[in-house]
């Protein structure tokens, strides 16, 4: 299963940056034993349009390009539904067993996501209902997806309550 980010916004260099890059690096390494590419980035250029409704609508078209054909779209919205690790892990060995060629995670922008984008969302999952600096959503996006892939694998890094 060919995995994807799509995210608005670049990360600069830093501790963020760092930290998403080394979780990125554990699921690529743990991922091909289980059916998965290295996550692939893409980023977004954020847009520079005037209006909100115009810069979501921009992005959300460069957003749903650079999904891949027949992925599952996970899109991270702070309206969307609370899932459990486990239940997450659940839901991507499903969408992997059941033949999707791809996952993309889809990270918004600063203005939130057009709704094209949730229209075409197969999940629209939420870390909680606080609004969380993009950064910050990217690191937590790439560690649930390594947490997602241990708890598939039956590694120990995933402890939940027994």
């Amino acid at each position: 299963m060919r995995l994807a980010l799509v995210a608005v916004g670049r990360l600069k260099r830093g501790p963020e940056r760092d930290l998403a890059e080394e979780y990125r690096g554990r699921a690529d390494a743990l991922g091909r034993g289980l059916g998965f590419s290295a996550v692939q980035l893409t980023e977004i250029p954020e847009s520079r349009a005037r209006r909100a409704p115009d810069r979501c609508a921009e992005e959300a078209a460069a957003i749903l390009s650079a999904i891949p054909a027949g992925a599952a779209a996970l899109v991270l919205d702070e309206g969307g539904r609370a899932v459990t690790s486990p239940d997450l892990a659940a839901q991507v060995g499903a969408w992997r067993d059941g033949g999707r060629p791809g996952l993309a995670i889809v990270i918004g922008g600063a203005d939130g996501l057009d709704p094209t984008v949730r229209a075409r969302a197969d999940l629209i999952f939420a870390f909680g209902a606080a609004t969380l600096p993009h950064g910050l959503v990217r690191v937590l996006a790439l560690e649930q997806l390594y947490r997602a892939m241990t708890i598939l694998s039956g590694h120990p890094y995933h402890r939940g309550a027994p």
